[in-house]
């Protein structure tokens, strides 16, 4: 099995931005979705950017319009946008035709239908995480990982080109196990890092991508 790409969600301040592209994280995202504690502005974005040494950050957005959404990343230089909410495969090629990356967000509960063809579009990439009902994301609760797996492999089948993301409640302690039962090509952790909401915890942040790429930062 190869190594997943680990992101970083849920950022807000530059110094964890950084320290998170210097140990090795794939991905960065903030929350551009109004209401959360991790919620930033678009100059609160701009300036984890410009942190990132170019490691590509995405914005979270739940109910915005696609072109708002859109201007806003542009604003702030995000690499993408991820969806996280009633959107659909259309919106995601709308994102990917504004010259930004789409990935869509898929919340499973531990009974959940398999994905459909709708739920899925070839290239994109498909963030699996539960649903916790009244709640939109950032619970930290982890997906049960025979329904992840199921569904991994069932947009493995609609869409061969798509990559999967797993999320949820995934911790230092726990992502390597995660890795291991459900196969992702990318994990995605916010929470499970932090000492506050929006406030990274160095060293867990160190632990969590130590155990995903199975050796110790500067080895």
């Amino acid at each position: 099995m190869s190594t997943p790409a680990a992101k970083i969600c849920g950022l807000r301040r530059p110094e964890d931005a950084a320290l998170a592209a210097e140990a090795g994280a794939a991905y960065l995202g903030v929350i551009l979705a109004a209401g959360g504690p991790r919620t930033v502005s678009v100059a609160e974005a701009r300036a984890v950017v410009a942190a990132a040494s170019g490691v590509p950050v995405l914005g979270v957005v739940v109910r915005e319009p696609v072109a708002e959404a859109i201007g806003a990343a542009r604003a702030a230089g995000l690499a993408g946008l991820q969806l996280h909410g009633a959107y659909t495969a259309g919106d995601a090629r709308a994102v990917a035709a504004a010259g930004l990356r789409a990935w869509r967000v898929l919340r499973l509960a531990a009974d959940a239908a398999p994905p459909s063809a709708e739920d899925v579009a070839e290239g994109e990439v498909v963030l699996l995480e539960p649903h916790v009902p009244g709640r939109d994301g950032g619970t930290g609760v982890a997906l049960p990982w025979p329904a992840a797996r199921a569904a991994l492999e069932r947009v493995r089948v609609l869409a061969p080109r798509a990559r999967v993301a797993l999320a949820g409640g995934l911790r230092p302690e726990t992502v390597a196990a995660a890795i291991a039962a459900v196969g992702p090509d990318i994990v995605d952790t916010s929470s499970g890092v932090e000492d506050a909401p929006g406030v990274k915890s160095a060293a867990a942040l160190r632990r969590f991508l130590e155990a995903v790429h199975g050796h110790r930062a500067g080895r």
